[in-house]
């Protein structure tokens, strides 16, 4: 049952994996028409803090359309020159989405701390029903991208947060200056929020960077399925020069050397592989090669 749950879960994962590139798009035209609609609502209310982050909005668009484009791309089947196949280019739109919500964060942080020393009057009526049309729109795609599983919609995700909290930020600063006057709250949130987006954009760099450097998955424990196949196979003496890394965050590979202590038949080392295999299989590692050495074989590598 355990197996079968498992099974379905990394079933659930393909899946939602596949629906990225629709929830992306979705994500962009979304924000890509909103943007337009800040300028004039910059304008309408005279905020430069709406104005700003329409310049920010549509910066993310810009990011966002990559994004896009690269994840249709990293669904292309394996070919000749790239045998793995494209997936990493979907790490290549993440990246791209991050430093641009890094550059915008930076340009909001900017921008706010003048406003500190000097606020500024603003059209709070307007800006309140301007902030709801904001949360709603740009919650809706931070929805759409929630619960993705790539890092390219991960990042994606983060900038529809980013506008989220930024329109609840213009909500709840435009409503208290409205009551009490205070016009420096404005840049306070913006501040608080924009170094929330940034603690956010370090974890996601940080994981596409352990990617990008073949790291053994988080989820995958080395020590743990050496135990396993040597308990469960009695042909296999040792396990070593093992190398497990992750395409796409997704996708794991792993590379094996599997030493049998005695001799076997051919069928039964075809069995073996093929057991090993489903094993490894359950535990989310899919593109398996294993090197069988035979007991009066040593391994010639000096990892070994």
């Amino acid at each position: 049952m355990a197996k079968k749950n498992k099974k379905e879960n990394h079933d659930h994962i393909k899946e939602l994996a596949n629906k990225a590139s629709e929830n992306i798009k979705a994500a962009f035209f979304l924000n890509l028409i909103f943007s337009i609609l800040e300028f004039f609502g910059g304008i309408l209310t005279n905020s430069i803090s709406i104005f700003s982050d329409a310049i920010h909005d549509l910066g993310d668009s810009f990011s966002i359309g990559i994004s896009y484009l690269l994840e249709r791309k990293s669904k292309k089947n394996p070919d000749e020159t790239y045998t793995y196949g494209y997936l990493r280019y979907s790490l290549v739109g993440a990246l791209l989405a991050s430093v641009v919500l890094l550059i915008g964060s930076g340009f909001v942080i900017i921008n706010a701390i003048p406003r500190l020393f000097h606020p500024e009057e603003v059209n709070h009526d307007a800006m309140i029903i301007f902030a709801i049309f904001g949360v709603m729109i740009n919650g809706y795609a931070a929805y759409k991208t929630s619960k993705g599983i790539k890092h390219n919609e991960k990042a994606i995700n983060l900038h529809m947060l980013e506008d989220v909290f930024g329109w609840l930020a213009v909500l709840i600063g435009s409503i208290v200056i409205k009551i009490t006057g205070l016009l420096i709250i404005d840049p306070i949130l913006s501040i608080l929020i924009a170094l929330f987006i940034l603690l956010h954009v370090y974890k996601n760099l940080k994981e596409i960077f352990d990617i990008f450097m073949e790291k053994v998955p988080k989820n995958i424990n080395i020590d743990y399925l050496k135990k396993s196949i040597k308990d469960k196979f009695n042909n296999v003496k040792d396990i070593h020069h093992i190398h497990i890394w992750s395409v796409d965050a997704i996708n794991n590979c792993m590379t094996a050397h599997v030493s049998l202590n005695k001799d076997i038949t051919q069928e039964e080392i075809i069995a073996l592989k093929n057991d090993i295999k489903k094993l490894l299989k359950d535990n989310d590692i899919e593109h398996v090669t294993l090197e069988i050495e035979y007991n009066s074989e040593k391994c010639k590598n000096h990892d070994c």
